[in-house]
């Protein structure tokens, strides 16, 4: 494929996709405007004899004249818009070509494949206003997308683009390893030791979903592996999935349960989203990103460039928010510490030992502390293995309890004389301008402490037209 053949189309691809609102189909964590502003397509003059270079070779020319369509199904010159469809699934035919030359390392056949599948797209008429449109865009966006990796893949080939991370060594990841083996040097040692009660278990789920090993650092980053971790966006878990993106993945919250605190479970939810958000930018770093500050916004900002697809993440990164920007610089920083601790003056500590744990269904709701007594434990230790329970008590479903092991048949036999327990019910309290945490218990007859452990709460701040729930019960 000749170079200039490539740049025009490149070009093209561009101008196209700055049309194309890619969050209508996508889950995101943030959300976007339905259009956004984008660079102003390139269009060659009609005399420019370069147009010709982005003919489509001769087996996928579809004659106009034979093939004008009609939105929604309506006949043109004896032809059905239903003929768009069957070409659309034509190109995609070629377009999954691609990708399986792409996965073969040949990546100039993947090229080929994906210029036939434009190709096959700029010459099929659809009228602007016809449903199909947007499978038509849908695809540009792919087909875009896979350029974008084969051109990473391309500068660095002794990397494959989606089972490693480049680790690049700059300025700002200096700065991010001087902060770690600097300040933060205790926080991070904390978080390297609590790593271990997870980690071959994470890297095992890694190795199954086929993504890069090194992802195990993340959540150092992301809570210092730290369960329990909320962050002030009311992100929370190891993970930090906020609710709306861990309910897209499958992670029930409801009055007993929030699984985005569970390490295990939350970790199969990251992994799928993480999986998604590299099918859909093409490079590991713009993916971190996007994990960081959601999908939308990443994408806002590429639409927002000079050309809609990246070349290169760090000509990106400066313009996204202050802690995004540091976010994939700082995991790069982890990994390479983790890497060669010795390059950078640290020891890293012995890490925890993974959990081991026996597992019991329990068909009743009751406390923790309950378990504990009847097993002669501490009932911290039942809440260490089991953080996703929000009050310290099994639901009222069948629920798999972790108990230690050896542990599983004492607590079934003491199962029918434990007493169950009755979660509190709550209403709902709107933050009114002056009201404080206490003025709003004394109202509900409460206390703050109730309050602050009901709503999350780290402090009393609250703010004006913030909901708290208030209990009325238990």
């Amino acid at each position: 494929m000749k170079s200039s053949k490539l740049v025009l189309i490149y070009i093209l691809l561009a101008g196209c996709l700055s049309l194309l609102d890619c969050s209508k189909n996508k889950p995101v964590i943030q959300p976007q405007p339905e259009t956004r502003a984008s660079a102003p397509a390139v269009e060659p003059p009609a005399a420019n004899p370069a147009v010709e270079v982005i003919k489509v070779p001769e087996k996928t020319v579809i004659p106009v004249e034979e093939k004008k369509l009609a939105a929604n199904g309506v006949l043109v010159n004896g032809q059905a818009a239903d003929d768009a469809a069957i070409s659309i699934e034509d190109a995609l035919g070629v377009y999954e070509e691609a990708k399986a030359a792409r996965e073969r390392g040949d990546f100039e056949g993947a090229v080929n494949f994906l210029d036939e599948a434009y190709g096959m797209l700029i010459r099929l008429p659809i009228a602007a206003d016809s449903p199909l449109i947007q499978e038509k865009d849908n695809l540009r966006l792919l087909i875009a997308q896979r350029i974008q990796e084969i051109n990473a893949a391309r500068r660095n080939p002794t990397v494959e683009n989606h089972k490693s991370i480049p680790l690049t060594e700059n300025e700002w990841v200096l700065r991010e390893i001087h902060s770690f083996i600097g300040p933060e040097r205790q926080a991070f040692e904390e978080g390297y030791r609590r790593a271990g009660f997870y980690k071959d278990w994470i890297v095992g789920e890694l190795r199954k979903a086929g993504l890069p090993e090194d992802l195990v650092w993340l959540p150092i980053v992301e809570s210092m592996f730290k369960p329990l971790a909320l962050s002030s966006a009311r992100a929370l878990g190891i993970w930090q999935f906020i609710r709306t993106t861990g309910l897209n993945y499958d992670l029930n919250q409801d009055k007993f349960v929030d699984e985005r605190r569970d390490p295990y479970k939350s970790t199969i939810a990251a992994i799928k989203y993480l999986e998604y958000l590299h099918s859909f930018f093409g490079d590991w770093t713009t993916a971190l990103a996007a994990y960081n500050c959601g999908e939308g916004y990443v994408q806002r900002i590429i639409n927002s460039q000079n050309i809609s697809y990246l070349d290169n993440f760090w000509d990106l990164f400066q313009r996204l928010p202050f802690q995004t920007a540091r976010y994939v610089p700082r995991f790069i920083a982890v990994v390479r510490i983790i890497q060669n601790p010795d390059k950078y003056g640290m020891t890293l500590p012995e890490p925890y030992p993974p959990l081991q744990f026996d597992t019991v269904r329990i068909h009743h709701p009751a406390k923790l502390s309950v378990f504990a007594a009847a097993l002669g434990l501490e009932a911290s230790e039942l809440e260490f293995l089991n953080p996703e329970l929000r009050y310290q008590s099994t639901p009222d479903t069948p629920y798999d309890l972790r108990v230690p092991v050896g542990t599983g048949e004492r607590l079934l036999a003491a199962l029918p004389t434990l007493p169950k327990y009755v979660p509190p019910e709550y209403g709902m309290h709107k933050v009114k301008s002056g009201e404080t945490l206490s003025t709003i218990a004394r109202r509900y007859g409460t206390s703050v402490q109730n309050l602050q452990k009901m709503n999350n709460l780290r402090g009393s701040l609250i703010r004006t037209g913030q909901t708290l729930r208030i209990p009325t019960r238990g």
